[in-house]
């Protein structure tokens, strides 16, 4: 029994330490020194893409005023620039807003609002902004000299700058190119909180998703906030989907296409400073992780491919993070019991997790002040707790996609 606890505290800790450090250090080797060279297009190139924006909208009236300015800032010719908004039954403002903004910023042909009464859920909602935004490229498009047509699905939380769309756009002059992430990026940090390590977490998983990119053209998965795709890539989300961005993007990939991420397309979120807040949107994440898990799990099993070492070594061996978290705790608590070594390991973590969530909860309180490790820790677990959850969220069965607007002050 010993020597059966023995290797699942080291392997939960390899798995950890794989995923976490050993396998971004890997893509960074092999990314170091490369950058883009393939064929893109040029601002002023008469040939660049038509794009069609995609948006679900449930109670944004907060955010979707300045999400609507930003696309009107948009470096992109006019002319192929097409937003499609669907409100996924909203109560609040939201529709009003959405309906000025159309007719002071955007001609009729190029802006279209969904208003849809009941509440669906996002895939149910950009399934039906995709149809129509086909329907409408072959109307005006209908020939042999038809110009691209790329997606770019973005959130209304989510605000571009004036060059974002172009940068994502420019990467389709070459025909490997299947989709393009945008660089998300955190603003309204605080000291406080959880933003600065979620921020520090993002900014990781940026790196990461570019270094892959360099390295052979396979990210794993967009951050979902606005990234684009090729509009012909696009396939129905599948019914009660949470995590609809990684599907669709992998989709690409098993079809042989690349997928990027470009740090110049650059987007903002403001950040979510409330652990209870992100743990919950970390909960959803987390089962519709494991949802998408098993409809690619194949790509994990013999024979292994580039695609599938990607998929388990970046992705699926996160997903159950916190499933190593634990089985390290309870080895590690079993092991005291035989061994002085694993007992000040066992007493050690402990100690971090009492002292990081201490620490978290009573810095506000008693206007303490941050401490970046503990802060760091308090929320590495939390996450990974939630991690946990979302996986018995996934086994109890997901009856319905909508969600809960993130609390982003």
């Amino acid at each position: 029994m010993q020597q059966i606890a023995t290797l699942l505290f080291w392997v939960s800790a390899s798995a950890l330490l794989y995923t976490y450090l050993v396998y971004p250090l890997l893509m960074w080797l092999l990314a170091r020194g490369k950058r883009f060279r393939h064929a893109q297009y040029a601002p002023d190139d008469p040939d660049l893409p038509v794009i069609s924006v995609l948006m679900a909208a449930h109670n944004e009236e907060r955010v979707i005023g300045e999400k609507l300015y930003s696309l009107t800032q948009q470096e992109y010719p006019r002319d192929k620039l097409r937003i499609y908004v669907g409100s996924d039954g909203s109560t609040d403002r939201t529709n009003d807003l959405v309906a000025h903004a159309f007719d002071i910023h955007f001609p009729l042909q190029h802006a279209h609002f969904s208003l849809f009464r009941e509440r669906r859920g996002k895939p149910p909602v950009i399934n039906d902004l995709a149809s129509l935004a086909k329907a409408d490229f072959e109307r005006l498009y209908n020939g042999s000299s038809a110009p691209q047509h790329l997606f770019v699905l973005t959130d209304a939380s989510v605000m571009l700058e004036p060059q974002t769309l172009y940068r994502l756009a420019r990467h389709f002059k070459d025909e490997r190119i299947g989709a393009v992430d945008a660089h998300l990026r955190s603003k309204g940090v605080r000291q406080h909180g959880i933003s600065r390590s979620e921020q520090q977490y993002l900014s990781a998983e940026v790196r990461l998703k570019h270094w892959e990119s360099l390295a052979w053209g396979q990210m794993m998965g967009p951050f979902g906030g606005c990234y684009a795709l090729r509009a012909d890539l696009f396939e129905r989300i599948p019914p009660r989907s949470l995590v609809d961005d990684f599907w669709l993007v992998f989709r690409a990939l098993e079809r042989g296409y690349w997928a990027i991420n470009d740090l110049e397309a650059v987007c903002y979120e403001v950040a979510t400073h409330r652990m209870a807040d992100e743990y919950r949107r970390k909960k959803r994440i987390a089962a519709g992780s494991f949802q998408n898990l098993s409809r690619f799990w194949r790509w994990v099993t013999p024979p292994l491919t580039r695609l599938g070492f990607g998929f388990f070594s970046h992705k699926v061996l996160r997903w159950f993070g916190g499933f190593w978290l634990a089985l390290m705790f309870l080895s590690a608590g079993y092991l005291a019991f035989f061994s002085p070594s694993y007992r000040w390991v066992f007493v050690g973590m402990l100690t971090a997790t009492a002292l990081s969530f201490g620490w978290y909860f009573l810095q506000n309180r008693l206007s303490l002040r941050p401490n970046r490790p503990l802060q760091n820790t308090a929320y590495f677990l939390a996450m990974n707790a939630a991690l946990i959850d979302g996986f018995f969220k996934w086994v109890r069965g997901i009856r319905d996609n909508t969600w809960q607007r993130t609390n982003r002050e």
